[in-house]
């Protein structure tokens, strides 16, 4: 099955479940679009393409970790560095358990691992595989694995400051796809800074 028909068939069935969509200009890409799901003021941001010259439809998210998090991450590196490392480790497992692809970006700290600056959840499927359940199912299976990180970031770390921390990696040219931001309007808006927008509810967030 040839890319444009899975996308047509894809828009079709996210717009179906009340989804809203805004095309990506991506050259790498067949088609890559956003929704925002779950279809609430509050829902988070996923990427949906197709990679050229792949016959693979992606779905993933990124999500920010909050500044003040990321300060009482640095604490506990600083006081406890063994419990800090396996909390990092418990995190790794935590995603693999969830058999989603994953990348933590952690920050670059001196002699040992320094924040979990932000983390990136995917999932591929092959085009012979890809169907409405398939579909939306993939994209519960990333909001769930999220939200599990989110909730053990505050309950580890607080509620927050309301406000994303800095990213090292992203530093040095960019993420491949920049975190979603939770905006009380109807309309898909793409935040290329990273922000939060006006809207942003710290409830929801890590």
């Amino acid at each position: 099955m040839a890319a444009h028909e899975i996308e047509e068939r894809v828009r079709n069935w996210l717009s179906g479940e009340g989804l809203e969509i805004k095309n990506r200009e991506d050259p790498r890409a067949d088609f890559h679009f956003l929704v925002r799901y779950p279809p609430t003021k509050h829902g988070h941001l996923f990427n949906v393409l197709s990679p050229k010259k792949r016959n693979l439809l992606v779905i993933s998210s990124v999500t920010q970790v909050d500044a003040g998090q990321q300060s009482e991450m640095k604490k506990h590196a600083s006081t406890d560095p063994d419990s800090w490392e396996e909390w990092l480790h418990e995190t790794r497992l935590q995603l693999t358990r969830s058999h989603v692809d994953w990348v933590l970006h952690i920050g670059h700290g001196e002699g040992k691992p320094g924040p979990l600056q932000a983390f990136n959840l995917s999932m591929p499927t092959w085009f012979d595989g890809v169907t409405q359940n398939e579909v939306m199912q993939t994209l519960r299976r990333l909001w769930l694995s999220k939200l599990s990180v989110i909730h053990d970031i505050k309950f580890s770390y607080g509620p927050g400051v309301g406000k994303p921390g800095p990213v090292d990696d992203w530093a040095k040219g960019g993420p491949q796809s920049r975190p979603e931001t939770a905006h009380s309007t109807k309309e898909v808006e793409t935040d290329e800074t990273g922000g939060f927008g006006t809207g942003f509810d710290p409830s929801e967030w890590a």
